[in-house]
């Protein structure tokens, strides 16, 4: 019996194997809607970068073009990012039809049911309200209640919960709020790209996060899409003994010239991912950057990635497959390329304390 079939004969870890056996592989593109957006957020990677200065968003018939392109590529998964995808619901409609998906929104502009029913939404919150208001609009609105009021008990809605260093005594506030707002919770960390410092410096470190986060897993297992697995890779950089950066990157514009040597070196990536700039025509490196430090990227939905593409580097034992597939699943489940009320089963099984006593 190989080790995998080992592994398998706990009736757990083969339901949920099987679940994303079933749905298949997923062939991703990251999609800048628009560059237009109604906050300017500190610390945003979308404007420290320069992202917004791509020429202007392209008229529906480019955008139109660029999807049936994709589809003929074989592209079945767009993460949506931006500016604000609430300022475009129409695009947004046309990706759902064609698209398993999942937006990354601020909030603010509630995103409407109609012909988006059962799209993922992940709503921004960077802190508690004092927190969140000073990062996200120099403290002019409470943006985290609003985002609360907008998206309360919608099932499509989790809160996408970036966390700084410093303040990981707001984490049990955050949460809890998210949890009584009828909204689940995923972990993103924060990676202060505008090097404001201080408690915002990810140089100082996301041990106290990463033990927050933690006790947040133990205490509702139900109800968080981040796995005790991907908090510990995304806080340390490390996966099987290498660190993160650009050289272990997988989601990387496979088909654009500046990742021709990153493509040489040996290190899996993902063959089909490309981010398309809001001209919906043009490329650039990676999701989250044009040439910014990797070093500074603690994006959740990157290291989803790194952990996914390695497989194998997970076989080793039960232990660390069932992380691997864990954090894999969670993939799965958020972004509902599996049953969803039946992922969410398996998840909070997996994520109970008695799951993870594997000899």
């Amino acid at each position: 019996m190989s080790r995998l079939s080992g592994y398998l004969s706990d009736p757990l870890l083969k339901g949920m194997y099987d679940l994303v056996r079933e749905s298949g592989p997923v062939r991703p593109i990251s999609l800048d809607i628009t560059s237009k957006c109604n906050l300017r957020c500190t610390g945003c990677y979308y404007y420290a970068e320069g992202m917004d200065k791509v020429p202007a968003d392209s008229d529906d018939v480019v955008f139109d073009q660029m999807l049936a392109l994709e589809q003929t590529r074989g592209t079945n998964f767009v993460t949506v990012v931006g500016g604000e995808p609430a300022l475009v619901p129409d695009r947004l409609r046309k990706i759902y039809r064609q698209f398993k998906m999942n937006v990354a929104t601020n909030g603010v502009i509630p995103i409407p049911r109609e012909g988006l029913e059962d799209m993922p939404l992940g709503i921004a919150v960077w802190g508690d309200h004092a927190t969140d208001a000073g990062l996200r609009n120099k403290g002019k609105d409470d943006l985290f209640s609003v985002a609360l009021d907008n998206y309360r008990d919608d099932p499509r809605a989790f809160f996408y919960y970036t966390v700084a260093p410093g303040h990981a005594h707001e984490i049990e506030s955050v949460v809890e709020q998210s949890i009584n707002n009828g909204n689940r919770v995923l972990f993103n960390y924060y990676s202060d790209v505008s090097e404001l410092g201080g408690d915002l410096d990810y140089r100082r470190g996301f041990d106290q996060v990463s033990r927050q986060v933690e006790k947040m897993i133990d205490r509702y297992p139900d109800m968080l899409f981040t796995t005790r697995y991907l908090n510990q890779v995304v806080t340390t950089g490390r996966l099987d003994g290498k660190a993160w950066g650009y050289d272990v990157c997988t989601n990387l514009t496979a088909d654009n010239p500046v990742n021709a040597g990153r493509i040489q070196n040996g290190n899996p990536y993902n063959r089909h991912f490309r981010a398309i700039n809001a001209d919906f025509q043009s490329t650039r490196r990676c999701c989250t950057g044009m040439d910014r430090d990797c070093d500074s990227c603690f994006d959740t939905w990157e290291h989803f990635s790194w952990v996914m593409i390695n497989m194998r580097k997970h076989l080793h034992s039960k232990q660390a497959f069932t992380d691997w597939l864990s954090t894999m699943f969670s993939f799965y489940v958020v972004n509902r390329l599996v049953d969803y009320e039946t992922g969410l089963e398996y998840l909070r099984q997996v994520q109970s304390d008695d799951a993870f006593s594997y000899p």
